[in-house]
């Protein structure tokens, strides 16, 4: 009983602190002025600045970066962000831009036993400081699952899926960082914050 009230105890902080991780990201893209460029229909210039939108939503009309995986995926990043806790969350979307309905595949996830058993995610995701030469892995909580979007399974065509990955933060004399997730190609995204 012991172990099954501490287990529960840690999976609430857990929740807790990624809460919190998700809560900041939102408070660090929102007012920046981009958000205002999203929507590009007639009600674009009405839209205000700093109500509402989630991190995945916050994104500018040019891309951090678009990178093209296999059988039609795109992974668009539109932010990274470091916060004052020592994070760096790299939003964007992830989208079928083929003709045919996409599992999306599992090697996203990488290749580590702990993330293996948590699903579909992307987890698989590096960030590389090539000045630094260090290379940043996507944070997990205590039970091994990564602080990543969860739960990809299959997208239809033409369908867009918000994402999220959260990195330790690299030193802030780090501004630009490669961006590596398997079977997609690389690119270079700068860091804000």
């Amino acid at each position: 009983m012991s172990i099954r009230f501490t287990t529960t105890a840690r999976r609430g902080m857990v929740a807790l602190t990624v809460a919190a991780g998700l809560a900041l990201g939102v408070a660090g893209c929102g007012g920046g002025g981009e958000d205002d460029k999203k929507p590009k229909d007639s009600a674009a210039a009405s839209k205000g600045g700093g109500s509402g939108p989630s991190a995945q939503e916050g994104q500018s009309t040019e891309p951090l970066a678009e990178l093209r995986g296999q059988d039609g995926l795109l992974l668009r990043l539109t932010s990274a962000e470091r916060d004052a806790g020592g994070f760096l969350t790299v939003n964007g979307e992830l989208k079928n831009d083929g003709a045919k309905r996409i599992t999306v595949p599992g090697v996203v996830r990488g290749n580590e036993t702990e993330i293996i058993k948590h699903g579909r995610t992307l987890g698989g995701a590096t960030l590389v400081d090539s000045k630094g030469k260090k290379r940043y892995y996507v944070l997990r909580d205590t039970d091994g699952r990564p602080l990543t979007t969860t739960d990809l399974g299959i997208i239809k065509s033409g369908e867009t899926v918000p994402v999220f990955m959260q990195f330790p933060a690299p030193p802030t004399t780090t501004t630009e960082v490669a961006f590596q997730l398997p079977t997609f190609s690389s690119a270079t995204i700068e860091i804000s914050g």
